[in-house]
C-alpha cells in the first residue's frame, strides 16, 4: 500500500471513530422538559384561589412526571382523607396522560379494569402538558363533589396554556 493511500485509509477511520460516538450520544442520551418548581406552585396557587373563589376549601397537590409531589396545599377545613384521594387523582391522570373523569369513563366500560391502589376513579386530576410532552399532573379535591374539583384544575391548567409551550 502506497503511503498517500495508507493515509487516505488512516484518516477515513480517524472521521469514522469521530461521528460513531456523536451519532450513539443522539440516541442514548434524552432530553425531557421539567416543570420548575416555580411553575408548579404558580400552578397551585391558582389552582387554590380558583377554588376559593367558588367557596371550595380544597387541597392541591401538583406531581411531576415520576409522581412525586412537587407542591401540596391544603386549605383550611378540609377533611383528613382528602390528601391521599388528592394524591390518588393526581396520580391517575398522570398515568393515563389525560384527566382522571376520562379514565373513570374508560374504566366503566370494562368488565375488569387495572385499577392500582394508587389510583382512584374519580374526577378532579388533569395531566400538564407541553404541546405532546408530559410535565406532571395537578388535581383538585374536596369541593362538594368531584363533578366540581375538575373545572378548577382545568381552568388553572388553561390560564397557564401561554407557559406550557
Amino acid at each position: 500500500m502506497s503511503y498517500p493511500r495508507f493515509l487516505l485509509v488512516v484518516a477515513v477511520f480517524v472521521v469514522t471513530l469521530g461521528v460513531i460516538p456523536l451519532t450513539m450520544s443522539s440516541q442514548e442520551i434524552l432530553t425531557t422538559m421539567v416543570m420548575s418548581l416555580d411553575l408548579a406552585h404558580g400552578i397551585a396557587m391558582a389552582a387554590l384561589e380558583q377554588c376559593r373563589s367558588q367557596g371550595y376549601h380544597v387541597v392541591v397537590i401538583v406531581m411531576d412526571t415520576n409522581a412525586n409531589i412537587t407542591v401540596m396545599l391544603r386549605d383550611d377545613g378540609t377533611a383528613p382523607r382528602t390528601v391521599d384521594t388528592t394524591r390518588r387523582k393526581a396520580y391517575t391522570a398522570l398515568s393515563f396522560r389525560g384527566t382522571s373523569r376520562e379514565q373513570v369513563k374508560i374504566w366503566e366500560n370494562q368488565k375488569n379494569p387495572n385499577i392500582t391502589a394508587d389510583m382512584v376513579a374519580l374526577p378532579g386530576g388533569v395531566a400538564i402538558k407541553a404541546g405532546d410532552d408530559l410535565l406532571g399532573a395537578i388535581c383538585v379535591s374536596g369541593a362538594p363533589g368531584s363533578d366540581k374539583d375538575e373545572p378548577c384544575a382545568l381552568a388553572v391548567v388553561a390560564k397557564y396554556a401561554d407557559k406550557l409551550k
